[in-house]
């Protein structure tokens, strides 16, 4: 029955991304964060929906008449040349070149869709929907987490989606902390009661599943992340404040063994799992240093790699000939694509944070645009935060959510520039950004 349920909704949606191609955009975005076939069984977990998806949407978009221009500012600048530049180290990769090629292909698919979404979207309706899907589609797990974890007292680990990018306890952790910010942005600015009601709901036991998925980087996230919303949000210190205290209760009721492995952060030299990471960074900062501008290129977790770079001794626990993923959003665009790699990767994360501020400046004492924008802009922030924190821990660079944050950011940007540009002939004179996001053509699905 839950084959049927999937396979009906995902081959069901097809002919609407025909009739409307941003529908598509939402659909893989669902596809691509919830991984909803992986829940299935049998064919459902192997056909190709995240393809069909995205062949259908491409044809739509060539024949409609919502696409806009491309967005271009800091942000789609710095992420244009960043793409151009794992293209290239591409072609220096010390991995097997089919690997190469099909990581590389992986990674083209995300950001290809990402860059579709940037020109169909467009208005605070849009935006809004997007942010719905993205955040409630890893948020499922988050929620079920939580009560799984309430039922069970804390003793088994929550887990991801199976066979998708969040599918280890940590990479969900980090996942469900970059998406708190914006179940609080939905919270404030939804006009139902019991919407309202339902995301506090959520967000509790969200916050529950953070701590179920036993993931230290998830933890330290959240109370960093915690803190810069108590900064940025509307009731800033009783927003962070609450936080703080639902997890300090929930902890409290945690089994040992979670508060165990919390207190290996204090021990990391006594724990295997610490000390492969630490060696991977070695090994990873080793070989950046002898080939600092391409670095190894896509799948440095390869054997050529590591016998060559690798400190001497091994990991105790492990075999000789051992070889690890980055655990290191950092480490990882080092290793793979240089110091300039790096540089890119860092410079998008700072561009995005700098234009968030911008928006949410220009905007906060304007009526129509008050409302939304400078909460949804420093939520990003937060968010970008968390992931910051969190990510220096996992190998996570190629992870979809952060990059649909900084669409968020684009999106607005884009609406705003566009509504300013169609309103200066009208008015006779060069405006500020002004546009009339709640009116009728804007907040069309």
């Amino acid at each position: 029955m839950r084959n049927l349920l999937i396979a009906s909704i995902l081959f069901g949606v097809l002919p609407f991304i025909i009739w409307r191609a941003r529908i598509g955009v939402y659909a893989w975005a669902w596809i691509a964060m919830m991984v909803p076939h992986r829940l299935g069984y049998g064919f459902v977990q192997t056909m190709p929906f995240a393809q069909l998806v995205a062949v259908f949407t491409l044809v739509s978009t060539l024949f409609s008449r919502d696409k806009r221009p491309f967005p271009v500012n800091s942000i789609t600048v710095v992420y244009i040349t960043f793409m151009l530049w794992m293209s290239l180290t591409c072609l220096f990769a010390m991995g097997r070149p089919e690997v190469v090629l099909d990581q590389w292909v992986f990674v083209l698919k995300i950001h290809f869709m990402l860059f579709i979404t940037l020109i169909l979207l467009r208005g605070r309706q849009q935006i809004e929907i997007l942010i719905w899907i993205t955040t409630l589609s890893i948020a499922y797990y988050g929620i079920k987490g939580g009560a799984f974890t309430l039922l069970t007292g804390g003793g088994s680990r929550v887990w991801g989606p199976p066979g998708g990018v969040i599918s280890g306890n940590n990479e969900l952790g980090i996942a469900l902390v970059m998406i708190m910010p914006f179940m609080y942005y939905l919270h404030q600015t939804v006009a139902g009661k019991w919407s309202k009601r339902g995301l506090i709901l959520g967000m509790i036991l969200t916050g529950v599943g953070i701590l179920g998925t036993q993931s230290r980087g998830a933890l330290l996230s959240v109370v960093v992340m915690a803190l810069v919303l108590a900064m940025k949000g509307k009731n800033r210190i009783k927003t962070g404040l609450a936080i703080l205290v639902v997890l300090a209760v929930a902890v409290m009721f945690m089994p040992d063994s979670w508060t165990n492995r919390m207190n290996t952060i204090q021990t990391y030299q006594q724990d295997s799992s610490a000390m492969s990471r630490i060696y991977t960074w070695k090994t990873l900062w080793t070989m950046a240093l002898d080939r600092p501008i391409t670095g190894a290129g896509f799948g440095t977790d390869n054997p050529v790699l590591f016998s060559m770079y690798a400190p001497p001794g091994g990991v105790e626990g492990y075999p000789a000939n051992v070889v690890f993923v980055a655990h290191s959003i950092y480490l990882q665009a080092l290793g793979e694509h240089g110091f300039p790699g790096l540089a890119l990767y860092l410079l998008l994360g700072i561009v995005t944070w700098r234009k968030a501020g911008a928006i949410s400046k220009r905007t906060e004492k304007d009526p129509e645009y008050a409302e939304w924008v400078p909460l949804l802009m420093r939520m990003t922030q937060v968010s970008l935060i968390g992931f910051a924190v969190g990510g220096a821990f996992l190998t996570l660079v190629h992870f979809d959510l952060p990059y649909y944050i900084i669409c968020y950011v684009v999106l607005v940007d884009a609406t705003l520039r566009e509504r300013a540009s169609a309103a200066a002939p009208r008015s006779g004179a060069v405006l500020a950004p002004v546009d009339d996001l709640n009116s009728k053509s804007s907040r069309e699905p």
